[in-house]
């Protein structure tokens, strides 16, 4: 089985050149285990966001993650120009699942 974070993480670095880039794989809180890589969160900083709306952002980030989509249940994601993400500071935890995990 490949390792999904290392592709998440090379190709976001490739085409957005983040500030800072963290790939949480989360699924462990999920009923597919911890084991699944199922269940990912990416906290993005770019300047490549400026003056793009949410929704402009979240798709360009999932093409450029189109192939690791496909062989993953859910992606959360948290894109942030560096003074928004300056004034948010962090981003917000992910819910526990309700068909499992801890």
């Amino acid at each position: 089985m490949s390792q999904i974070k290392p592709m998440i993480e090379d190709a976001l670095n490739s085409a957005f050149r983040p500030k800072l880039l963290d790939v949480k794989d989360e699924s462990y809180m999920h009923a597919s285990g911890p084991d699944a890589q199922s269940h990912f969160k990416v906290t993005i900083v770019s300047d490549e966001f400026e003056g793009k709306r949410l929704i402009q952002r979240h798709r360009s980030v999932n093409r450029v993650l189109a192939d690791v989509l496909s062989q993953i249940h859910a992606l959360a994601l948290h894109t942030y120009t560096e003074q928004e993400w300056q004034a948010q500071g962090q981003a917000p935890d992910s819910p526990h699942c309700m068909g499992g995990g801890h």
